[in-house]
């Protein structure tokens, strides 16, 4: 949370953030000018954002879900995600099932991810908990269809240029 307000102050800008599997002080601490987006459908400029926290259940705690409840939260969202045109990113801890993940328990991705993606065609799908060294930056970039999947891990610098379709 610390860092994240920093930046917040750094930049003097909004920051939207999700939280992880590992990041249960927020409740006590949240950071400062910062906005938690998760299940929420965030219009920013000219983008619509997603963000989705937390990682597959693996040990009963904070900030993790079955593959059930993560299907139950986007279908929550479908409302939102009518009333925008498009949605140009989303922003989630984990990855969808099979791009980028691990088969042990704890780095799983969401197969409800792999839906959210063929049917709403976001942009770019920004994800972080596989941790991971990429000897070139193309390693962690996977394209399915119309939407750039980005394993954000670590950090990741790129240039988002909205589509005019």
């Amino acid at each position: 949370p610390d860092y994240l307000s920093a930046l917040s102050r750094a930049f003097e800008a909004p920051l939207y953030y999700i939280r992880g599997n590992h990041d249960i002080q927020y409740e006590s601490s949240p950071p400062n000018r910062c906005i938690d987006i998760h299940a929420q459908v965030v219009p920013f400029a000219e983008l619509t954002i997603l963000g989705l926290e937390g990682s597959r259940w693996y040990n009963d705690r904070p900030l993790q879900y079955t593959e059930a409840q993560m299907r139950q939260t986007i279908r929550y969202l479908r409302p939102q995600l009518r009333r925008y045109r498009q949605l140009d990113l989303v922003v989630a801890h984990a990855p969808p099932r099979h791009i980028h993940d691990a088969e042990d328990p704890c780095h799983r991705g969401f197969q409800s991810y792999r839906a959210l993606i063929d049917r709403y065609r976001p942009r770019y799908f920004l994800h972080g908990h596989i941790h991971r060294r990429f000897t070139d930056p193309s390693d962690r970039i996977t394209q399915i269809g119309r939407t750039r999947i980005i394993n954000c891990s670590g950090y990741y610098l790129f240039e988002f240029e909205k589509d005019h379709e």
